[in-house]
């Protein structure tokens, strides 16, 4: 990742929470399930949630061969988007009140990737989802994977944001009485579900998924 921010990628808002170092936008991937990807087409503009995991320098993702987002990406550039939202902050004006959150944006063109290299970016996929169940699953088939298209964007222009801490009140309303602090969020991993006909005992990956 080039760490000097681009003319699309510099961060005029509020410039202080930009971030552009490497170790930061890959937090940001390697924490997210989704990403949104926006894009324009003859029928006008898109942003479309699709799942996405991150090797090295560069974001994966993967669909039907068919589908209409994956075609046009090949076409042209977009703009990839991740957020993570931790919490509300509650100042005591209304119009300082704010968010703690992680974001991330990328701008580039997505390129295929293919043969071998998709089968073991699908692969990776699978152990991002749930660390040891590559193993376990039934590999997909040559049929499955002749109709999978896998694709991938560099991250070599991108920024990030984040916010965090208190609310930042102005000082003439510091004496206002309402209550001001931060209504943390997270995402908190629940007890595995197990299917009604799965008589396999739970292997390690899944009796830790909702463990400390």
């Amino acid at each position: 990742m080039n760490e000097a921010p681009t003319d699309r990628t510099r961060v005029r808002r509020v410039a202080s929470n930009a971030h552009y170092d490497a170790a930061t936008l890959h937090a940001i991937i390697d924490d997210a399930y989704l990403c949104h990807i926006a894009f324009s087409d003859g029928k006008g503009a898109h942003c479309i949630p699709t799942a996405c995991w991150r090797e090295g320098e560069h974001l994966y993702i993967h669909g039907s061969n068919g589908s209409r987002m994956l075609k046009r990406l090949m076409e042209g550039e977009c703009c990839v988007t991740i957020t993570h939202v931790d919490g509300l902050v509650l100042a005591r004006s209304a119009f300082n009140h704010s968010m703690n959150y992680r974001s991330a944006m990328v701008y580039g063109r997505f390129e295929v990737v293919e043969g071998d290299a998709a089968r073991r970016a699908m692969e990776a996929f699978m152990e991002k989802l749930a660390p040891g169940r590559q193993a376990d699953v039934r590999p997909g088939s040559d049929k499955e994977y002749a109709a999978t298209t896998v694709m991938r964007i560099p991250l070599a222009e991108a920024a990030c944001k984040m916010r965090t801490g208190a609310p930042n009140d102005d000082e003439e309303d510091l004496g206002w009485p309402a209550w001001a602090g931060v209504l943390p969020l997270a995402r908190v991993a629940q007890a595995p579900v197990r299917h009604v006909d799965c008589t396999i005992e739970a292997p390690a990956y899944v009796r830790r998924w909702h463990q400390p």
